[in-house]
């Protein structure tokens, strides 16, 4: 598999980004990940989606750390300061499931608070499901499981058809059009910094299409599965969806009424677009920490 790997220097000095960087190698390519906080604490396992990377979560990551929590904010592979497969076909829904449980084994993460939007919410509630005994809190904003069994927004449809057949992909554009708030330049180029030319965005041009739309989707009968998992579940599941995302809108009612875990907890709607973690950060992580500090301590 030809990959590309962006060099250090695009991520030198960017704003509000100070973190230690750390790496691990699943299945031959290198992931890299933010490792923040008390090392003997349960984890908070933060799950960016599409075309972001770990920059999304700088203003949540301090705010939970400074809670106490040991934060993991990886890269997904494609994205951020991991390895960029160069072909769109070397990237499947299983692939990136693979290379997240290569990172959950290798740093041997249990008790884990998952943190999810976006394409984080595909992997992440899919990990959760599949491994449950090693996820004891779920916090889910903008984000969603699909089997392809339900009508998709008309938005989805309009922003897969951009990935694939647009001949520009302008990541900070995308990023600043989804959110209420206005990024400045520096923060525009830390979202660039990933992607020097059009040759390191397969990955990003690839997420759009492996979202199940079908009933007869790759991925639909592993969801499906995951679902009756997530159906059982009873250990805490908190939505913190956005007022202002069209793609997701909807998204967290349902699965308030659809996880037993979900019961009774303090749901929040938050302010901002799809990208909340850049309209309502604190909000977000103050969340987050809310919920964990009900769990029992050694949940």
């Amino acid at each position: 598999m030809e990959y590309l790997r962006t060099p250090d220097d695009r991520f030198e000095r960017l704003l509000d980004y100070p973190f230690v960087p750390h790496y691990v190698d699943v299945g031959g390519l290198r992931m890299h990940y933010v490792d923040e906080g008390p090392a003997d604490a349960p984890p908070v396992l933060m799950l960016h989606g599409e075309p972001t990377w770990s920059y999304l979560y700088r203003h949540m990551i301090p705010v939970c750390a400074a809670a106490g929590h040991r934060v993991i904010a990886p890269d997904l592979i494609g994205f951020g300061k991991s390895d960029k497969p160069t072909r769109i076909d070397d990237y499947s829904y299983q692939s990136h499931m693979d290379w997240m449980l290569s990172l959950l084994d290798q740093l041997a993460l249990t008790r884990i608070t998952l943190v999810c939007q976006d394409w984080g919410s595909l992997l992440g509630l899919r990990l959760a499901a599949e491994n449950p005994d090693r996820f004891r809190a779920i916090v889910v904003g903008n984000g969603m499981l699909p089997t392809g069994d339900q009508t998709v927004p008309a938005a989805f449809q309009l922003w897969k058809n951009f990935a694939i057949y647009s001949p520009v992909f302008p990541v900070s554009r995308i990023i600043d059009a989804a959110s209420f708030r206005k990024l400045g330049p520096d923060e525009k180029r830390a979202y660039e910094a990933p992607f020097p030319n059009r040759k390191y965005k397969a990955g990003a041009r690839a997420f759009p299409k492996l979202v199940p739309v079908t009933p007869n989707d790759p991925a639909t009968r592993a969801n499906r599965t995951a679902w009756e998992s997530l159906k059982q579940w009873r250990k805490p599941f908190l939505t913190t969806f956005s007022n202002g995302d069209p793609i997701t809108r909807g998204g967290d009612k349902y699965m308030q009424e659809q996880v037993p875990g979900a019961k009774g907890q303090p749901h929040q709607t938050l302010t901002g677009g799809h990208f909340l973690q850049e309209d309502s950060p604190v909000a977000f992580a103050q969340a987050v920490n809310q919920l964990i500090a009900t769990l029992p301590s050694q949940g």
